[in-house]
């Protein structure tokens, strides 16, 4: 009985093998003739980790010049576990990011699926994305240009700014995290910094965060392990805050309530909603405040000039006026400044996509069930798409369309990221207030660096000095 057992499980591996050869690898061979040119590297691991290997944001990294110069702008090669079609192309990309649930899908490694939570909007497809995407574009639509929210990112600008006073130093990461959280905390949530639940939701939310970009290794423990109870603690508080809400019948006509009355999505889609809300709202928009720092810190006359438009903005309101939306409308060039720190500091390198059926494109065949990584990065630094690419000069976007196929910096398509002009007021106030109040400069070089996520290494710490009489940078 022991043998005839022995003797199945062999049959049943050898027989998933041979399928896993069969679905994987025979289509791979049949179609390398049709496919771009390219290499598929090591077993197993393929081109993975070459891919993954720090470099600074504002490159493209040795394994993407590498392999343009190479193979071209798309090539093939294998990562995450799967064949892939790597694109540097903007036409590529483009057509990818406008062909989402026709010919492309949204294709995140299953670890994410796993920290993030599968009514996460990052990973879900279909009619799933589509109502979660619709509540997230009523709710920026209705926020952004509310007074009340304007002025609780004021608020917490001048809070945050104000804590610099007896300071000669700041890890300015850490306190473009904080100024972030707070200001989304209590635009879903209604809570203030000075709350018990938003201290408890904090602390979680950092262990979250930490397992999100660790090594997938669920036991317990590790950081990945850690970041899922860390997840579902928050979720937790949040369902909590949420019955709360629902008992008291309280109407703000905020956020949460908007949010609790969105009858076509799921309790469990609304809390996830909430998590992907703090998750974009926290991360991406402080390290997009770091980037314009850190960039404006390497040019004394794009500070200047960035100066001199708040000065003008703030010349005719009194000391205590909240900035409006009619404010931030004025704030030309601080659009520009902001649209550069994106494009130099690329805080999102590529997405992750697959082909849902065989597509051709320039000659070439992308097969049904390869992942495709259109790498944003590539086309912001492309020397033949932006003069000077390497250069920081928010003086080209002058007269210029921001929406162009060469800049996407929060994607495209049905997935454009929903909350761009949130984080975008989000950095032009607090800037607002930086240039008008204090100078900086760097403690020591921090350079940003692609992991591909985004990091500042040191946190990025600043010199500060407050401004005590107005005078010329």
């Amino acid at each position: 009985m022991v043998v005839f057992g022995a003797c199945l499980f062999l049959v049943l591996l050898v027989g998933l093998v041979l399928r896993s050869i069969f679905n994987h690898y025979i289509p791979l061979f049949l179609n390398l003739g049709l496919t771009p040119k390219g290499c598929f590297g090591l077993p197993l691991i393929g081109e993975t980790l070459s891919l993954l290997k720090p470099h600074s944001s504002n490159s493209l990294g040795s394994f993407i010049q590498q392999h343009c110069s190479r193979y071209g702008k798309i090539f093939k090669s294998h990562v995450f576990g799967y064949p892939a079609i790597v694109s540097c192309d903007q036409e590529l990309n483009y057509f990818i990011l406008q062909n989402e649930d026709k010919l492309f899908q949204c294709s995140y490694p299953k670890p994410i699926h796993g920290v993030l939570g599968k009514f996460s909007m990052l990973v879900v497809v279909g009619d799933t994305h589509k109502r979660l995407r619709n509540t997230a574009l009523t709710l920026v639509s209705t926020s952004k240009s509310k007074p009340e929210y304007l002025n609780d990112i004021d608020r917490e600008a001048t809070r945050i700014l104000n804590s610099w006073e007896t300071k000669k130093q700041v890890i300015f990461c850490e306190e473009a995290r904080k100024f972030t959280f707070n200001v989304i905390v209590k635009q879903v949530l209604g809570l203030t910094p000075d709350d018990p639940q938003t201290t408890k939701i904090l602390e979680d939310f950092l262990t979250f965060m930490k397992g999100l970009i660790s090594f997938p290794l669920k036991i317990p423990g590790t950081p990945y392990a850690r970041a899922v109870k860390a997840r579902i603690r928050i979720s937790s508080t949040v369902k909590a805050i949420v019955e709360e809400r629902r008992r008291n019948g309280e109407k703000k006509g905020d956020f949460l309530e908007t949010l609790l009355s969105a009858n076509t999505l799921s309790e469990d889609e609304k809390v996830s909603f909430v998590l992907d809300s703090l998750l974009g709202g926290y991360e991406t928009t402080s390290l997009l405040m770091a980037m314009a720092v850190h960039f404006l810190g390497q040019s004394p006359i794009a500070l200047r000039q960035l100066k001199l438009e708040h000065q003008n903005i703030r010349k005719d309101k009194k000391k205590d006026d909240y900035l409006n939306w009619e404010d931030y409308r004025k704030m030309e060039f601080t659009q520009n400044v902001i649209n550069e720190a994106l494009r130099c500091g690329n805080i999102v390198k590529f997405v992750h996509r697959k082909a849902i059926k065989d597509v051709r494109f320039k000659g070439y065949l992308i097969p049904c069930g390869w992942k495709v990584l259109p790498v944003f990065s590539a086309v912001h630094l492309d020397p033949s798409l932006h003069q000077d690419a390497l250069q920081f000069n928010p003086w080209r976007w002058e007269n210029q369309n921001q929406t162009c196929k060469k800049f996407t910096p929060f994607g495209g398509g049905p997935r454009f990221c929903p909350g761009s002009e949130l984080a975008k007021v989000e950095t032009a106030f607090f800037l607002h207030h930086l240039v008008l109040n204090f100078r900086w400069e760097p403690k020591e070089v921090d350079t940003p660096m692609a992991y591909p996520y985004v990091e500042f290494l040191r946190g990025l710490p600043l010199e500060v000095e407050r401004i005590l009489v107005e005078s010329s940078i």
